[in-house]
């Protein structure tokens, strides 16, 4: 009996931790296939980053930004072939598709960049966001990212909250039909006699 009891809470721990949203939350190291922070046009890719030192010193953002503030973003030219060519980045307010009516927050103009990396700092404050990202030369690129600052993302907040809830009332629906099962009684009632 305490076996089967045993094997049953394992298997509804096992569940509980598959379906738990924050198992696979974890950025670092992730391939750059499945990395959020990247962005593919054709065969060439970006990743970019955003920092706050000065709430948390070594966390890495990439589309939700939780403060408004001084913020420092990273573009890292995945491309070796970036590095040839001139590459901007310009940050505008609001997600609008229509870019000559949107307020431009920041604006690096496009240059070299041998380092592969694009950086620089702006002060972001709540809203959304575009960051977009163009290579020139030969072949024009485009990469655009959306950021959250300083707003709720009411999916995420569900999923955290609704997943783990639903474990603990399976594993209270469980127990229950595990107590009120005839097997249990007789088994408990040879116990006892």
């Amino acid at each position: 009996m305490i076996k089967q009891m045993t094997r049953a809470g394992a298997t509804v721990l096992i569940l509980v931790a598959a379906l738990y949203p924050g198992v696979a939350a974890a950025h670092g190291g992730a391939d750059l296939e499945v990395d959020p922070c990247v962005r593919w046009v054709g065969e060439s890719a970006v990743h970019f980053s955003s920092y706050q030192p000065q709430y948390e010193l070594k966390a890495q953002y990439c589309t939700d930004i939780p403060k408004t503030g001084e913020t420092f973003l990273v573009v890292d030219l995945v491309d070796p072939t970036l590095r040839n060519v001139p590459v901007g980045l310009r940050i505008v307010k609001g997600n609008g598709s229509n870019e000559a009516e949107a307020q431009t927050v920041a604006d690096w103009h496009p240059s070299h960049h041998p380092t592969g990396v694009v950086s620089g700092k702006t002060t972001l404050d709540e809203g959304l966001y575009r960051v977009i990202i163009t290579a020139e030369g030969r072949n024009p690129s485009r990469y655009q990212y959306l950021l959250r600052v300083q707003m709720i993302d009411y999916q995420k907040l569900v999923s955290s909250v609704v997943v783990p809830l639903f474990g603990v009332l399976l594993c209270a629906w469980l127990g229950y039909k595990l107590v009120r099962s005839k097997w249990l009684r007789n088994r408990w009632a040879g116990v006892r006699s």
